[in-house]
Parts: structure tokens; C-alpha cells; sequence
């Protein structure tokens, strides 16, 4: 299965590889928190912050253009939405359209920033932790819940079969899409009727798939003798030296950005 979005299959060698899992879910969460405060300074404090996690992690350049390409197209959407109909100061004016402003490029591209680095963080976790990981993560961090009787257990798998079935939808609407253009679909010049029509039918296609998958993976699990209750997990997690040291830089490069955001 090739994944496109969330490379969650084989983690590569990385330092990052080594973390606890529940450290990098915590940075993880930190990293998107911090993507919402950033001002135009603390924007390239992030970057290069991520552009260094990537470099850790043993990420090559095709690994973050396959995290980032399915969803560059609604990026430069974003920017565009944002850059035409965001008030201010008049750059550009298009004909048939709304004036560019001065404000709206600069929102626009904070904007389409920002979900970039959503995805890159997200990107990066999955890349360098295994899904039984990350459910046994979920599962520690989520356990305080167990005093309102809440099932963290299923809710950490859950989660990631979340994350790992996101690819195979992706990989999915490619392949009906290459159907498509082979049947003469998608041509230039399409009607706009037509094109609302067939992405319809192909929504309805996707969600008839997840819905065969969903019985198909509850069929498998009861097979092996899933239950609700209490598991054991392979590999008990443990913090070291190391993990305690990537909780440290976290904390030092936090301090750093907020102090940024008070001198900047």
C-alpha cells in the first residue's frame, strides 16, 4: 500500500525513531498549537524548527513532497480565497474579479503556512512511529479518562486506524480517478454540470468503500478475538535520557517562540 498523506507503514531510521511515542505526540500537539500563534517572526522560527525535524527524522525531499502534494491544491485555494476578499490596501486588480489586497496576501499566505505545517507535523509523526505505537501511546496519555469510565483503549485504536486508513482513501480516489480519464472523462473543456455530477458519484463510491472496509475490518477483528477489556501491550513504554532530552529542547524551543513573540 503506498501511503500519500500519512507514510505510517514502515518508519524510517532516524533519531526521531527512538522517542517515546507519547513525547512525540506531545510535540506533536505543542508544534500545531504554536502554528496558530505564529506572527510573521515566529513563522520562520517554525520553519526552520520543522525543516530540522525533517532532516532528523531521515526524511528525504519526495517524502515531504508525498506528505504535502495531495493537499497543495487547497493550499493555493486557501491563499487565493483570502488574498481576493480580505479588505485593505489595493496591489492588484484582476478583471472579472475582486481586487488583490496588500492584507489579503499577507493572511493568505499565513494561512496556506499554516496548513502546511499542520500537515508536515502530522507528516512527521507518522513517518517515524509504527500505528501500534501510537496506540499504545494513545492509550497512556488518554488513561486519566478511565476515572469517567471512558474506553481509552478503543479510542486509541480508533485513532489510529484513522490515521492509517487515510492513505488508502487517497489511494483509492486515484485510482477512480485514473479510471475516469481512461473512460475519456476529465477532459479540457468539461462542463461545469458534468464535473459536479461525477464528483458526486465518486463521494457516494468512497464512502460505499469506507463503509465495506469498516465490515470488513469489524469481520477480521472479531475473527482474531477482539474484545473490550483489558490488553497488554509488546513493548512497554519507558521515558530515557533521550526522551527526557527531546522534551527539554521542546520546552527551551517554546520558551524561545513566545519570547520572540514579546521582543518581535
Amino acid at each position: 500500500m503506498t501511503d500519500r498523506l500519512f507514510p505510517a507503514a514502515a518508519p524510517v531510521v532516524s533519531p526521531l525513531r527512538n522517542v517515546d511515542p507519547r513525547v512525540k505526540i506531545a510535540a506533536a500537539v505543542s508544534l500545531s498549537i504554536l502554528v496558530f500563534q505564529a506572527g510573521p517572526g515566529q513563522i520562520v522560527l517554525l520553519s526552520l524548527f520543522l525543516a530540522l525535524l525533517i532532516v532528523l527524522s531521515g526524511g528525504r525531499r519526495r517524502d515531504v513532497v508525498r506528505i504535502l502534494k495531495p493537499i497543495a491544491l487547497f493550499a493555493v485555494l486557501l491563499f487565493f480565497l483570502h488574498a481576493l476578499f480580505t479588505p485593505g490596501r489595493e496591489v492588484l486588480r484582476l478583471p472579472l474579479l475582486p481586487a488583490v489586497t496588500h492584507e489579503g496576501l499577507a493572511q493568505g499566505g499565513t494561512v496556506a503556512w499554516q496548513f502546511a505545517a499542520l500537515v508536515v507535523t502530522g507528516g512527521l509523526l507518522t513517518l517515524t512511529t509504527l500505528p501500534s505505537e501510537l496506540v499504545a501511546a494513545l492509550d497512556k496519555l488518554l488513561r486519566p479518562l478511565r476515572i469517567f469510565r471512558v474506553p481509552t483503549q478503543d479510542l486509541a485504536v480508533m485513532a489510529a486506524m484513522a490515521l492509517r486508513f487515510a492513505p488508502t482513501f487517497l489511494e483509492e480516489y486515484q485510482r477512480m480517478k485514473t479510471a475516469r480519464l481512461a473512460r475519456g472523462g476529465g477532459a479540457p473543456g468539461e462542463r461545469l454540470s458534468r464535473k459536479l455530477r461525477t464528483t458526486g458519484r465518486m463521494a457516494i463510491a468512497l464512502i460505499l468503500g469506507a463503509l465495506r472496509r469498516a465490515e470488513e475490518l469489524a469481520a477480521a477483528m472479531e475473527a482474531r478475538g477482539y474484545a473490550r477489556g483489558p490488553r497488554t501491550s509488546m513493548r512497554e513504554l519507558r521515558l530515557t535520557r533521550g526522551d527526557y532530552a527531546a522534551v527539554a529542547v521542546m520546552a527551551s524551543f517554546t520558551g524561545l517562540f513566545f519570547a520572540c513573540r514579546l521582543f518581535m
